[in-house]
């Protein structure tokens, strides 16, 4: 059986950077918080909880004082900063260098008088964040759906972004039925390349595969998307978060497996899926 692993599976840059900053700061010795999950990854959150970093979730700001609070990849609204540094916290910013683009993008836009729109899904952490960098609401379309209904005042002018992990081919399609609309609207494709060259990846190796695997925690958006990109072109497709989710059989008929695997993603868990799969499919 012929096994291949997607070359751009697992931790991108951004995740990376968070995921070192936290082990930086574990090494000082002092009160470690991240605020929310610092990844979407169980595994990672109970290794991390393991060695003593505790997730501040935003009801308890107010009944913990002190202490270091790393903010997560996906980034945070600026109210949420300024109640930390009030509260006494040392804040370390681990926002993505890409989520941070988009916030300097729609604080500006915004603060221009334009309304910014952003497709993405409005549930999503990041997406959040984004909102609350904004002057002004703004408008979240999370699908083509939306956009057909998206109304914005006559001759107010717009900023359109992503939520850095949306998927790729149908953010386009939802900007081309705004542009339908003939409104003013500024364009800023927020994806970040990472997005883009894994589902592009996961995309070309599920049309060949007879199964594919993707690997990745249940609550990752990025992994989320690779999985419903996999089960569109392979109809033999499975999500997984470890190698202990893989007790299944796959058809006889199988002779060409893909891997891959969310940008939150540790190599280790990927590697055992992989050694799995070779060794008992």
């Amino acid at each position: 059986m012929e096994v291949r692993l997607a070359k751009s599976a697992g931790f991108c840059f951004g995740v990376k950077r968070a995921m070192d900053m936290v082990y930086q700061q574990i090494g000082t010795g002092k009160k470690i918080y991240t605020y929310g999950p610092i990844i979407h990854n169980e595994e990672v959150v109970k290794d991390l909880e393991s060695r003593g970093v505790t997730v501040l979730e935003p009801d308890q700001i107010d009944s913990v004082r002190g202490g270091t609070v790393i903010i997560r990849s996906h980034g945070v609204e600026r109210a949420v900063q300024e109640k930390l540094l009030a509260r006494g916290f040392e804040c370390v910013d681990a926002t993505c260098p890409f989520v941070k683009r988009i916030h300097a993008t729609v604080a500006k836009e915004s603060a221009a008088g334009r309304q910014i729109i952003i497709v993405g899904n409005p549930e999503h952490p990041e997406v959040q964040g984004i909102m609350g960098w904004c002057e002004s609401p703004a408008i979240v379309v999370k699908d083509e759906n939306d956009a057909k209904n998206l109304e914005v005042l006559p001759k107010k002018d717009c900023c359109v972004v992503a939520q850095t992990t949306f998927n790729y081919t149908k953010f386009h399609k939802i900007v081309e039925i705004i542009r339908e609309k003939n409104y003013n609207a500024l364009i800023v494709d927020t994806i970040c390349n990472a997005t883009e060259e894994r589902q592009t990846e996961a995309r070309e190796i599920s049309q060949a595969a007879d199964a594919m695997i993707v690997i990745g925690g249940k609550t990752s958006s990025n992994t989320r998307k690779l999985y419903e990109i996999c089960a569109e072109h392979c109809e033999h497709t499975y999500y997984v978060q470890t190698a202990a989710d893989l007790r299944f059989e796959l058809p006889e008929s199988v002779g060409f497996v893909g891997i891959t695997a969310g940008a939150s993603t540790p190599n280790n868990i990927i590697e055992e899926v992989q050694n799995y799969v070779r060794i008992n499919f």
